[in-house]
């Protein structure tokens, strides 16, 4: 199948969470298996150009209401010379710091343009280089007008009466609400404000209109795809999915094992295998040197790694006068690590807690290479989260020998095994009310076992470790969707 991929983010070129890893991966471990598939994207200000190829002529994107004019350059995505990343420049949409938005401006207020721009676009460069997708692919609200602009205004053009479009959220929380005022931004007939489904409240509604439009729905989990057609994981949208719960499926997204692979992985000093895990404490001591912690062997290290948001359970951890950690760290024999940027009162608050407890350290930012050695050298993970669609980093700690301490949510429920003290089984701890006590009781769980079951502890590293997260399975279950999509869009059947 030709595939095309429409997201506002795919790694290495622009990451802000784990959207960008699942499509390039999915892109990638598709063309494996022998579908044509091609990316395409904005250039922000941070992707170079010299280290692209420009397309000759330029691109016209009929967008608001009028056309813009951009440059198409491309590269191929790395570790999978046949997948092509095309990327729409244009300066004063794109050429900017940010994706979505900056920290003085979290949600740019050109956003509805800028991915409207972006979605026409998309479609825009098949036209230009003669390349008809079966399938367009569009990632979460940033991608969402084009399953619209597939179901009600290419199909009537004979290049893509054959295109069928699947529409993947990867998170609820994040919608595209805008103003009715921003509809003209769009670049689409008015008669689609409610034939699409955009309007909700007076307003619009990105995601709405892509889960109304689509021919398929995916999200990253089955357990999360029935979480979001409930009142509490719906986030307002829910009697929609129900309504459309015939097209929504959940597959749980994997792991790019060609970076995330303790026997090989070039950012650890070295390497290890569930056969022979001794390298694990060379990373460890390690980790412990990097942060200016004791190299002890014989202490738990926990780690956290994330977005410093309230989905990720952050101020049950460390909210002043609220969250758990100053209490486990005071209290438990332990030394715990955090990587990760967000909200600034939960950086100052670290920052803080940083000054007061000798057995806490964080660096705030994003540190592709540190993360790599926090999961090879922790060995817990704690990963609180409000709600997790699918979540990646528990499958890296997996991976890694590190046992993951969840949430019972999304695709931390699919892909983490609870322990289980009589058998030593399970791939984790896991626990289910979000608060500072339940987080506190299951890391004093978690340590106790550290300390007490050592040989549960080695079965369930060496459990973790030969999960089966590669992406073909996933992939497998995306071209049934594929061919679902054809056939409920354009009556194909493969």
């Amino acid at each position: 199948m030709k595939i095309l991929m429409v997201s506002a983010e795919a790694v290495p070129f622009a990451k802000t969470g784990g959207l960008a890893d699942a499509v390039s991966a999915l892109a990638g471990s598709l063309s494996k298996l022998g579908h044509d598939v091609k990316i395409v994207m904005p250039r922000y200000y941070k992707i170079d150009r010299k280290k692209l190829q420009k397309l000759e002529g330029p691109l016209g994107v009929p967008v608001g209401t009028g056309q813009e004019w951009t440059a198409v350059y491309t590269t191929t995505l790395p570790g999978f010379e046949k997948v092509n990343v095309y990327f729409l420049d244009h300066e004063n949409c794109f050429g900017r710091d940010g994706v979505y938005g900056t920290k003085s401006e979290p949600d740019f207020f050109d956003n509805p343009y800028r991915f409207s721009l972006l979605c026409h676009g998309a479609l825009q460069v098949c036209n230009k280089l003669g390349w008809f997708p079966d399938i367009v692919h569009a990632h979460d609200w940033s991608a969402a007008l084009a399953p619209v602009l597939v179901k009600h205004v290419c199909r009537t053009q004979e290049a893509f009466k054959k295109t069928a479009s699947v529409f993947t959220i990867h998170n609820m929380g994040y919608q595209g609400v805008y103003g009715k005022d921003k509809f003209n931004d769009l670049g689409i007939d008015w008669n689609l404000y409610y034939g699409a489904g955009f309007e909700r409240n007076g307003a619009i509604n990105f995601l709405q209109a892509g889960i109304s439009s689509a021919d398929m729905v995916t999200t990253v989990s089955p357990t999360y795809a029935r979480e979001i057609q409930t009142p509490e994981g719906g986030f307002g949208l829910d009697g929609l999915l129900r309504v459309r719960s015939d097209v929504v499926k959940g597959i749980v997204n994997g792991v790019d094992t060609e970076i995330w692979n303790p026997e090989k992985d070039p950012a650890l000093p070295a390497n290890f295998s569930s056969k022979d895990m001794s390298g694990k404490a060379e990373c460890k001591r390690a980790l412990q040197q990097y942060f200016g912690l004791p190299e002890r062997e014989d202490i738990p290290v926990i780690a956290m790694i994330g977005r410093l948001v309230s989905q990720k359970g952050i101020a049950e951890v460390i909210a002043p006068n609220y969250g758990c950690l100053w209490g486990i760290c005071k209290s438990v024999d332990v030394q715990v690590v955090l990587l990760g940027s967000g909200d600034r009162w939960a950086e100052d608050e670290i920052n803080s807690l940083q000054e007061k407890l000798p057995n806490f350290r964080a660096k705030i930012g994003y540190n592709e290479k540190l993360s790599h050695l926090i999961e090879a050298g922790a060995d817990f993970f704690l990963m609180p989260s409000q709600y997790e669609p699918c979540g990646l980093n528990q499958l890296y700690s997996e991976l890694y020998g590190t046992l993951p301490i969840v949430r019972r949510t999304g695709g931390l429920a699919d892909t983490v095994q609870n322990y289980n003290e009589q058998t030593g089984e399970g791939t984790g701890f896991m626990f289910d009310n979000l608060t500072p006590q339940a987080v506190y009781d299951t890391v004093g769980w978690a340590v106790y076992a550290y300390y007490n079951k050592k040989d549960h502890i080695k079965q369930m590293q060496k459990r973790a470790m030969e999960q089966d997260f590669t992406w073909t399975n996933s992939c497998r279950q995306y071209e049934e969707v594929y061919k679902e999509a054809l056939l409920r869009g354009c009556g194909i059947k493969l």
